[in-house]
Order: structure tokens, then C-alpha cells, then sequence
């Protein structure tokens, strides 16, 4: 990956709007490479963040806290969350008192699965920057927000 205007052979009206369409055009190049990474897992990068949530949690929590912690907002979150049930890395319990409500936890194979993605967790593809240019970099997209 090299320069913006030469990955997508264009011209920007200000570094602003070069800046805006390099966020985006990385955000796609992450999300592509962060796939590639977890298909030998069988999870999505989104169904990782929701292990990694109930993980934290340490206990069984409710349906809606998993979905407001989530860092890409997932309309299709029950749906994931029943992949990750089919494949016994989460347990599901409905509220005895308000069946609308519905807790979930991490199972052991979920902890187990987790471990080993930590394990070799491998961001190679932030290899070119420096601790400090990272810092610079997450610093300035906080601004941006």
C-alpha cells in the first residue's frame, strides 16, 4: 500500500478531502485484512469483538449491554450471537421474571478460542509504524471524532 492518490489513481481538491477518502479507503483495507485473519477461526471480526466483550464481563450479561458495547454497532447482533450459540462459544438464558430479556456468557471453548487468537494475534499489518506513530495516529482520528 502506497500513496492514496496513486492506490486509487486520483487527484484531491485539498488534503482534507485526501485525508477523508484515505480513512476510508484504510478502513476497508483493515476490515479485509481482519477477515482474511479470523476465517480460520470461524468467527467474523464483529462475532471477536462479542467473545471479547462477554470475556470482560466475567459473568452473564444482558443481550442489550453486549449489543451498546459493541465497537461496529451490528444490526444483525442477535444473529451473530446465535452463530456463536450454534457453535458452543456462548450460552444464552432467557429472564425468568421478563422473558424479553435474554443474558448471555462466554463457555469455556469461547475462553479456550479466545486464548488462542491472543495467542497469535498477529497485527503485521501495523508492523510499519512506530509505538509513537500510533499513538499519533489513533490521537488525530480521536480528534476527528
Amino acid at each position: 500500500m502506497g500513496d492514496i492518490s496513486k492506490d486509487i489513481n486520483s487527484k484531491f481538491t485539498s488534503n482534507k478531502v485526501k485525508a477523508l477518502i484515505n480513512i476510508k479507503y484504510t478502513s476497508n483495507w483493515l476490515s479485509s485484512k481482519e477477515n482474511e485473519f479470523f476465517k480460520p477461526h470461524g468467527i467474523s471480526p464483529q462475532q471477536y469483538n462479542i467473545l471479547r466483550i462477554l470475556r470482560g464481563a466475567k459473568a452473564k450479561i444482558k443481550v442489550q449491554i453486549v449489543k451498546d458495547r459493541m465497537i461496529e454497532r451490528a444490526p444483525n447482533a442477535t444473529r451473530l450471537m446465535d452463530k456463536l450459540c450454534d457453535k458452543n462459544l456462548i450460552e444464552r438464558e432467557r429472564c425468568e421474571h421478563d422473558r424479553r430479556v435474554v443474558y448471555v456468557q462466554i463457555t469455556q471453548q469461547g475462553l479456550h478460542l479466545l486464548s488462542n487468537i491472543d495467542d497469535f494475534k498477529n497485527v503485521s499489518f501495523l508492523d510499519k509504524l512506530s509505538e509513537e506513530e500510533a499513538l499519533t495516529l489513533s490521537n488525530l482520528l480521536d480528534k476527528i471524532r
